[in-house]
């Protein structure tokens, strides 16, 4: 099996342009491609592990990864999938969360010469002429196309910026700069991007004048990364200070039953017979395959050594042994202690598990609130000093944990 029937088998590829060109291309290594970041944070997050993980199976496979940081389409901000307008960045955070990405990408991909290179488009869009961009590439775009996109139609009804309109061409801009420049011969993207890298391609086939030229090969990543690693407060983030370790363990130990399979083949890179064969275990060693999952994603993103820790913790927890040490903590401020005692009620909420202290009533009261195991369902049940000093896990159902300790 080649890497791109590989590809196909994990349920990567959505769409692709030239696909013979495309199999041929990648199969014997012949592929430079670009996949583009824009920097919105100052970290990865879940839906980008897919992107990182296609990148480092094209590179073991001996195609060369061009990793672009959008340091310049930063400025813009991408329109797809989105309902309102992004909220613009200054210079120096866009500078700050490029070069935050570079390091968490390290882990990934190997960058050097004859290897990984990585590219920032602000060192091109920001020296851009206006009247020369439109002169040379506006001319190539028929708005009526663009308004027709998927990606500005869904945008239309609430208003869509210029700025934002603009979007497309940077973005069909960069694949044709990379391909004269780098000789970038393919990209990569979720399914929202299909308008604007069939944007790039129809661009690069314009300039060259040669509908067969293999350098225009746009190739569609499979858009079920954006849909991963969000909880009901918002990402989950590669950077170990923003999702620690343990919880990152623990959202893939908690991903939905139907999601399982899906995980194993499009992010881990256990081989794809294994995985088939798993696919055909029993229902009942579902848990047995979360457990897999999440060491196999926690060591890739953490390595070896925090996978190792949160499995043990997570193990102990879940047998009842309480074994904190790794756990996400709650810090407990002193000023909610009356008389050296603090409240059931006022624990689950500094703990982050309630909004306010009437829900925190309700989940307690419906049996969701468990302190070293033991089920709370009093209300008025009270905690002490010394006990907050030693530590005491608190648990929100079933898989939700925070060892509360006094500040």
């Amino acid at each position: 099996m080649g890497i791109y029937e590989e590809l196909k088998a994990r349920g990567l590829i959505a769409q692709v342009t030239d696909e013979d060109k495309i199999r041929d291309l990648i199969n014997k290594g012949g592929a430079k491609f670009y996949i583009g970041f824009d920097p919105t944070a100052d970290s990865l997050h879940v839906g980008h592990f897919m992107a990182l993980c296609l990148m480092k199976r094209l590179q073991m496979a001996g195609n060369r990864p061009v990793v672009l940081v959008g340091g310049g389409t930063g400025y813009i901000g991408d329109p797809s999938g989105r309902t309102d307008m992004r909220s613009m960045m200054t210079p120096e955070t866009i500078q700050h969360n490029c070069e935050c990405f570079k390091k968490q990408m390290e882990r990934f991909i190997t960058f050097g010469d004859d290897a990984a290179i990585m590219v920032n488009n602000a060192d091109w869009l920001l020296k851009l002429n206006y009247i020369e961009l439109l002169r040379d590439v506006g001319a190539c775009f028929s708005v009526n196309n663009m308004l027709r996109a998927e990606c500005y139609k869904q945008r239309m009804a609430k208003g869509l910026s210029f700025l934002e309109f603009n979007y497309m061409i940077m973005q069909a801009y960069d694949f044709l700069y990379l391909h004269n420049h780098y000789g970038c011969n393919m990209q990569f993207g979720g399914d929202d991007q299909w308008s604007n890298m069939l944007a790039g391609t129809e661009l690069i086939r314009r300039k060259t004048g040669d509908d067969s030229y293999a350098m225009t090969i746009t190739l569609l990543l499979n858009s079920e990364g954006k849909k991963m690693g969000k909880t009901a407060k918002g990402a989950v983030w590669l950077d170990p200070n923003k999702t620690t370790p343990f919880e990152f363990y623990q959202y893939w130990r908690n991903v939905d039953d139907a999601d399982v399979m899906k995980c194993f083949k499009m992010l881990t890179f256990l081989p794809i017979e294994q995985i088939e064969e798993m696919e055909h275990w029993d229902d009942s060693r579902i848990n047995e395959k979360k457990e897999i999952l999440a060491y196999q994603l926690t060591e890739l993103v953490h390595g070896k050594e925090e996978a190792d820790k949160a499995k043990a913790t997570s193990k102990s927890i879940f047998s009842g042994g309480g074994d904190s040490e790794n756990m996400p903590t709650a810090e407990i401020s002193a000023d909610l202690f009356n008389e050296d005692k603090i409240t059931v009620v006022n624990l689950v909420v500094a703990c982050g598990f309630a909004g306010s202290k009437g829900e925190a009533k309700r989940l307690i009261q419906q049996g969701g609130v468990s302190v070293d195991n033991e089920v709370v369902s009093a209300l008025d049940k009270t905690f002490t000093k010394d006990e907050l000093s030693k530590g005491v896990v608190v648990k929100k159902g079933k898989k939700h944990f925070k060892k509360a300790v006094l500040k």
